[in-house]
């Protein structure tokens, strides 16, 4: 299929829509409080399981914000590798500019915005680095030619000349580890043996002070209910004796 790409001049002179006149009546769902669980990763697990049978496109993938020592935001795309009672996970670069951020200040929001369900999911904690072993648990599933574009990409967020550096490194990588398929034998070494985890490479799991949990509604009337959890530990668990006491969680409903 042929892919055309738009220059620069074409796509300043090509008619836009004004985003001021863009609406949709947003219908058919609701959120009632009668009908909440006491935990919201209950409710969470049962939107993230709506979206992945309505076949919506990456439904793990959620919006990252952090900011800055000195509170300069910055939001990025970044797709949800598992979520449970201890947080919400993810994979970076850690020298990579959130990776930097989380480090001056551990601290981040995340929204998924799925849209075509009308609805968005927002989440707010402290982050934590995962282990060297939960990351490279991880990186081994992941494939040969994602984990070799992770050693590519070592000083991500910084500036390269152009796209020819990372395909250069790209090539010297991958004749240094081959991939096991291609070797003879078929592949006979475990793929995910081939490349080791970078040093500069790993995980974060986001443990949630709130959840906010948004349905549109007609009349831009949505319903918002938020999660309040009580307060955590230094280690991002909660101070109740009981960890599955649902008095952890607070709801409350917001004005939309």
């Amino acid at each position: 299929m042929h892919n055309p790409q738009v220059r620069g001049s074409d796509a300043v002179n090509s008619p836009t829509p004004d985003p001021a006149r863009l609406r949709r009546s947003y219908e058919g769902g609701e959120l009632a409080e009668a009908a909440l669980p006491a935990d919201p990763l209950a409710l969470f697990a049962a939107w993230f399981a709506d979206v992945h049978a309505a076949g919506l496109p990456e439904p793990n993938a959620m919006v990252l914000a952090t900011a800055s020592a000195d509170g300069v935001p910055s939001a990025r795309t970044v797709l949800l590798k598992g979520y449970g009672p201890h947080g919400f996970r993810f994979f970076t670069n850690l020298t990579s500019a959130k990776g930097r951020e989380l480090a001056e200040n551990p601290r981040a929001g995340l929204v998924f915005p799925w849209h075509a369900m009308h609805r968005q999911v927002r989440v707010a904690g402290p982050a934590f680095a995962l282990s060297r072993d939960e990351s490279e648990a991880y990186f081994r599933t992941r494939p040969y030619g994602s984990r070799i574009g992770a050693w590519a990409s070592e000083h991500q967020s910084g500036v390269i000349a152009d796209r020819s550096v990372l395909e250069r490194r790209f090539a010297e990588l991958a004749e240094r580890w081959p991939d096991p398929a291609t070797e003879p034998g078929g592949g006979a070494v475990a793929e995910g043996d081939a490349v080791p985890l970078p040093d500069f490479w790993g995980g974060y799991r986001v443990v949630p002070e709130a959840i906010e949990f948004w349905q549109g509604r007609r009349d831009r009337l949505h319903d918002r209910i938020r999660y309040r959890r009580t307060a955590l530990d230094d280690q991002g668990r909660p101070l109740d004796a009981d960890p599955d006491a649902a008095g952890r969680w607070v709801t409350e409903r917001l004005s939309p």
